[in-house]
């Protein structure tokens, strides 16, 4: 598994290179960063000579489309999809991801249907460039009546809708709190395949009610509740290879510089890393 930071967690961020440099720093392997935007303003052979000669790959970039809003919103992100994919091909990365909503104010029968072909349709464009495209499901209670009607927030509902959305580049994006706040055991990941997850995202949760827990106040790994080694060992033991992700979402921003976070986040995965004998 590759070993790899978002900007969620680091603070305040001067650019895309203290990122990248940070990361390097501190033995990451990976970094999730808008490629387009990279390549956008160094030129693509610079910026994959900088991800190159820091040893890093990018992880992942997230899905530039509204795929949630009006149809406007959505056509206007799908035209611009072709330029991210592209960019995103050219300096190695091979995922991208988006994120379920566990509600909808909209009849959630209507926005199935509606979400199902534009998915269909990001997909099929980020395929043509060997781009993967992750769903994430999101499990903490509070967001499953945040709208009026329920959607998905199980592995298995959005194991179903990525069936019917009937792309063979589309899987699971498997994030740590989602998996916990689901209530769920290393033998729900240990019934996976590798190939069903494009990609993981890695955090931790306070020791509260499980049912308390909320989306945007996370913790480091090892600093709270969620059992990381077995989470990891589980998918090493399914033969998944790619990503692992910090993603720490908090209220407001995390106490410390950039530097000293990222120090702390390679504490962190050595510690849940090493706890798990990986």
């Amino acid at each position: 598994m590759l070993q790899g930071l978002t900007s969620a967690g680091l603070g305040k961020l001067e650019s895309d290179l203290q990122f990248i440099e940070l990361a390097a720093k501190y033995e990451f392997q990976c970094v999730d960063i808008d490629a387009k935007g990279l390549a956008d303003r160094l030129g693509v052979e610079a910026a994959a000579d900088l991800l190159q000669s820091h040893h890093l790959e990018i992880g992942a970039i997230g899905l530039p489309v509204e795929w949630r809003g009006s149809d406007e919103q959505f056509l206007s992100g799908l035209e611009k999809l072709p330029a991210a994919a592209a960019a995103a091909k050219a300096l190695g990365c091979t995922r991208c991801c988006t994120y379920i909503l566990p509600a909808t104010d909209a009849s959630a029968a209507h926005f199935m249907a509606l979400a199902t072909t534009r998915l269909r349709a990001c997909a099929s464009i980020l395929g043509a460039y060997g781009i993967r495209l992750a769903l994430e499901f999101v499990g903490p209670h509070h967001l499953r009546t945040q709208w009026k009607n329920p959607f998905i927030w199980t592995v298995q509902e959005t194991l179903d809708w990525i069936d019917a959305i009937a792309e063979p580049n589309v899987g699971l994006l498997y994030d740590a709190y989602h998996w916990y706040t689901n209530e769920m055991t290393t033998a729900d990941i240990r019934s996976l395949r590798a190939e069903q997850i494009v990609h993981v995202h890695i955090n931790d949760a306070k020791d509260i009610p499980v049912q308390d827990v909320l989306d945007n106040d996370r913790l480091y790994p090892g600093e709270g509740v969620i059992d990381l080694p077995g989470f990891l060992t589980a998918l090493n033991d399914i033969g998944y290879t790619g990503p692992v992700t910090q993603e720490i979402l908090t209220p407001s921003a995390p106490t410390g510089t950039p530097e000293e976070l990222a120090a702390k986040s390679r504490e962190a995965f050595n510690k849940v890393f090493g706890a798990a004998g990986l």
